[in-house]
């Protein structure tokens, strides 16, 4: 953490994604069970954090589609309120650069980085622990953005382990799509019954995306994203899409299949992360 007045900073929301995605069954409740294995990249939002003399909890600007009782770092900050019993309130500004309804988790990290900030802003101290429990609460993605690190993930979302990933750069494409992650968990065709693996059977090119399928049926678009992108490897899509991705060893490699995209499609070259940028601060809750 750096010196400059912390109500004064950026703080940071990094992007991910699923290197792969299996649906390995299905809880009573009806929430399905996964595996995957989470990737941070260098690709962010970017939050502030404006202290409010009421005790209020509002975002400075508006998110096109995204209401804001519906805005998870909204959501965040009210339930952290009042799990910490606090009076304070704060106007959140985001930057949005992470596409909303592409897979990247955009919304789970904002999420993320909003607990985190605000239990240290305001003085709650709340646990790692408890800030995960009221993480899995908000979103299945969140307990992630929370961890840290890439991670191997179980059960809903919630249970991490850390996992060690080599240096790589991804091409990133961003289908003009957004998909609906409840429609495609429910589609009857979906596979929900993919073998369950141990953390040490993972390698580069492990797996698939059980949810790709079902997406490409409904969404040509990202179908053609795919086909395009397969041309130069292993290209898969991130959670439940729309967006879809290749890794490369290199940054030279990345930026020049980048440099061939077709005209009509959007895309970006962009670094792994071994741990979140935040991961001073989440260690220290």
């Amino acid at each position: 953490m750096d010196k400059l007045n912390p109500w004064e900073r950026r703080y940071p929301a990094p992007a991910k994604l699923n290197l792969f995605l299996h649906v390995v069954g299905r809880r009573p409740d009806g929430y399905h069970l996964l595996q995957t294995a989470f990737r941070l990249i260098e690709y962010c939002d970017w939050l502030r954090f404006t202290p409010r003399a009421d005790a209020e909890v509002r975002r400075a600007r508006a998110l096109r589609g995204v209401a804001e009782s519906e805005d998870l770092a909204v959501r965040a900050a009210r339930l952290l309120q009042a799990e910490g019993g606090s009076k304070r309130g704060v106007d959140i500004e985001i930057e949005k650069n992470v596409p909303i309804g592409g897979g990247l988790g955009g919304g789970s990290s904002d999420c993320a980085t909003t607990l985190a900030v605000l239990n240290r802003l305001w003085g709650l101290a709340l646990p790692k622990e408890r800030l995960a429990a009221m993480a899995l609460t908000l979103g299945a993605d969140v307990p992630f953005f929370l961890f840290g690190a890439n991670a191997f993930a179980e059960g809903v979302g919630e249970r991490l382990a850390r996992l060690e990933l080599p240096p790589a750069w991804y091409v990133v494409l961003v289908p003009p799509v957004h998909v609906a992650t409840q429609a495609i968990f429910a589609a009857p065709e979906l596979t929900r019954n993919s073998k369950t693996i141990k953390i040490s059977s993972f390698s580069a090119g492990f797996g698939r995306n059980d949810l790709e399928s079902v997406v490409c049926r409904r969404h040509a678009e990202v179908a053609a994203h795919l086909e395009w992108l397969r041309r130069f490897g292993d290209a898969r899509m991130s959670g439940s899409g729309a967006c879809v991705f290749v890794e490369f060893a290199t940054e030279r490699e990345a930026r020049a299949v980048l440099s061939r995209m077709p005209a009509e499609m959007r895309g970006f070259a962009v670094r792994g992360l071994d741990r979140h940028p935040l991961a001073a601060l989440l260690e220290q809750v």
